[in-house]
């Protein structure tokens, strides 16, 4: 723990200045050719230094648990048929699909929302025009929340896989290139299922991962589909009225047994990303429920397995099972930003942010790292 608590923190105390020129567009020529600011929490110190030297940071018998999902290329683009003109098709709307919401059915964001009503439908083309997917709005839900219903089609991902886009946030201010395919998804992805990418695991390449791997560094993967929340700005005032969207995790029989041996044994476990966080300190809160009154469940298990997660993590939780972290710089006020204040407090958090800021760092997404231990 940091110390610190939600008692009485506002929204606004995660506030920072950034200049707009320091929020990277683009990734770094080389993957893993980033900056990386290490903050040590024991010490109160930050020191200037690169992703290649990660290994300097980490030592033999850690942990090292990675987010393998894959983003999808979640943003389409549709032409709606309105209730009353079903053959003719009006006004461009984008969609980002956020989350699967049962068989056929998607959560999305649309714009312009109010475009576009229940009832209508959406057909989505390729370059050349033909329609490719169809979809009926069957929920109509808050600040451009829709539910669609698509009607079925051989292949629904590889059809994604053609006429997608790759669903870059907001403040990357161009379209999607082809490379973005690439770069804009980690050398470990497998899961599919993100609509953003775990922007902490960008950095990976395989020569990295390897070369950890040869100094007794141990790696385990889990799966947490990152969803809307990444997207949704907080609208609250105060802290203790944040709720975050849900999203799915899982956990595989040799994960769970990699983060159990390694608590039971005191070994340090280092989350790649506040997606990992979430996911580990969710399992263990799940775990320590399940272990209440049972007598069964040790109380360094972490069970296999999965679910959806709506954890927010902010000054006062208790960690259990993270004990070092690798993460970007995150948006100001946002939900992201409190869990790292969690973690390493929040003066201490904010400080290393101006300090990042004074340095020239790249921020977001696409930018720079900061490993916390």
């Amino acid at each position: 723990m940091s110390g610190d608590t939600t008692q009485g923190l506002r929204v606004a105390d995660f506030d920072f200045e950034l200049p707009e020129e320091l929020i990277a567009q683009e990734p770094p020529e080389v993957r893993g050719a980033s900056r990386m600011l290490v903050v040590d929490r024991a010490k109160s110190e930050v020191k200037d230094s690169w992703f290649r030297d990660l290994p300097a940071e980490l030592r033999a018998g850690d942990l090292l648990v990675l987010n393998d999902t894959r983003v999808i290329p979640a943003r389409l683009y549709a032409r709606r048929t309105t209730v009353r003109e079903r053959q003719e098709a009006t006004g461009l709307i984008e969609v980002l699909l956020t989350e699967p919401a049962g068989e056929g059915e998607w959560r999305a964001l649309v714009r312009p929302g109010k475009k576009v009503g229940v009832g209508d439908r959406l057909a989505f083309a390729s370059a050349a025009g033909t329609v490719e997917l169809e979809a009926d709005v069957l929920e109509r839900g808050e600040f451009g929340e829709r539910l669609l219903g698509f009607k079925p089609v051989e292949d629904f991902f590889g059809v994604l896989e053609r006429i997608g886009h790759m669903p870059l946030p907001p403040y990357i201010r161009r379209e999607d290139a082809g490379e973005d395919r690439a770069r804009y998804q980690t050398v470990f992805a497998e899961e599919r299922g993100s609509v953003a990418a775990p922007t902490a695991g960008l950095h990976f390449t395989e020569e990295m991962i390897g070369g950890l791997a040869a100094m007794g560094v141990e790696t385990a993967r889990v799966t947490l589909h990152v969803g809307l929340g990444t997207f949704a700005p907080l609208r609250v005032e105060r802290v203790d009225e944040v709720k975050l969207h849900r999203e799915r995790y899982a956990i595989s029989a040799e994960a769970a047994e990699a983060v159990s041996r390694a608590r039971r044994e005191g070994r340090r476990i280092v989350a790649v990303g506040t997606t990992v966080v979430r996911t580990l300190e969710s399992a263990a809160a799940r775990a320590s429920q399940e272990k209440i009154g049972s007598g069964v469940t040790e109380p360094d298990e972490i069970q296999e397995g999965g679910g959806t997660t709506e954890i927010f993590i902010s000054p006062g939780f208790e960690f259990k099972v993270v004990g070092a972290m690798l993460t970007n710089f995150h948006l100001p006020q946002s939900s992201l930003l409190m869990l790292v204040s969690a973690f390493a407090g929040r003066e201490r958090v904010l400080a290393a942010y101006r300090h990042a800021v004074e340095q020239g760092y790249r921020f977001f997404s696409y930018g720079d790292c900061m490993f916390v231990s």
